[in-house]
């Protein structure tokens, strides 16, 4: 079983954009994954994007690049 760690955990409004964050993070080779949506947040759709803490600078380049809007920005134990 993974250790929890403090993750920043981004939440989407819809499915699609969850799934565009993860496709242009793959392309520009930026950190995360996605996860199911932590049960400590509700979110519009059932997944997010989850990073390490240091890498908010990375995942907003490309979030900001992609033209992608989150609907919140946490930091979870996950």
């Amino acid at each position: 079983m993974r250790k929890k760690e403090l993750k920043l955990v981004i939440t989407f409004h819809t499915t699609t954009d969850a799934m565009a964050m993860e496709k242009a993070c793959k392309q520009a080779g930026a950190p995360g994954r996605l996860i199911p949506v932590p049960r400590e947040i509700s979110a519009g759709c059932g997944l997010a994007w989850c990073a390490g803490l240091d890498e908010r600078e990375a995942v907003r380049k490309v979030m900001d690049g992609m033209g992608l809007q989150e609907q919140d920005v946490h930091e979870v134990m996950v």
